[in-house]
């Protein structure tokens, strides 16, 4: 079993917050690529009415999830909720009791791998 941990965390992007949006997520995108090692996937898409935002995250491990969380609720988790509203987190792979408590005010949905493989 490896250590990573992914989800989708699902969004509705709130009416007039278009430009907003566009703003934080250049600024949270260049930041993570810049500044988080353990992160090795961070894909922000939009549904074709351009009002549900999905964003795709993995990481090598549970530590650089929380070393994510902690910029997160630093530098941007006020802005982020005053632009989005999450609606469904599904969370894959591994997270330690740190990263399911950091996640739990969103009421993740936690999926067991039963078969497959992942090429790194």
């Amino acid at each position: 079993m490896s250590g990573y941990v992914s989800w989708v965390l699902d969004l509705e992007l709130l009416d007039g917050k278009d430009a907003e949006f566009r703003e934080l997520m250049a600024e949270m995108v260049a930041a993570t690529k810049a500044d988080e090692p353990g992160t090795l996937a961070y894909e922000w898409s939009l549904d074709e009415s351009g009002k549900v935002c999905s964003i795709y995250e993995r990481y090598v491990d549970s530590d650089a999830v929380m070393v994510h969380m902690a910029s997160f609720g630093a530098n941007y988790a006020k802005r982020f909720l005053s632009v989005f509203k999450p609606s469904r987190l599904v969370v894959f792979g591994s997270p330690n009791a740190a990263v399911k408590q950091a996640l739990a005010a969103l009421s993740p949905i936690y999926m067991t791998q039963v078969g497959g493989f992942s090429r790194h």
